[in-house]
């Protein structure tokens, strides 16, 4: 009889909450939980199951970090471009 990896389980919740109650650290705990499943999938075909969980909590780790990363970059070009182009216009940002 087999049973569904606790790793593939934990991965796939971690991946859930990465999205939005601990965004970091929940989305590398399911990163990190996803590969030690499916690894453990892989050496034990015959005792252990939730292959399937344990990528889908792959997928939202990382989907989750890749967003993440490009809500930061974003942040920071609009801001920057934001500072260049007061700076070009000539506005110091000091109001006396």
């Amino acid at each position: 009889m087999k049973t569904t990896s606790p790793l593939a389980i934990i991965s796939l919740v971690s991946g859930i909450l990465g999205w939005v109650p601990l965004p970091i650290i929940a989305s590398i705990v399911a990163i990190i939980t996803g590969h030690m499943a499916r690894a453990a999938i892989r050496r034990q075909p015959d005792q252990l199951d939730g292959d399937g969980l344990a990528l889908a909590g792959l997928i939202l780790g990382w989907s989750s970090v890749i967003v993440s990363l490009l809500f930061i970059t974003a942040v920071i070009l609009f801001f920057g471009g934001l500072a260049a182009l007061l700076a070009w216009l000539g506005v110091s940002g000091h109001f006396n």
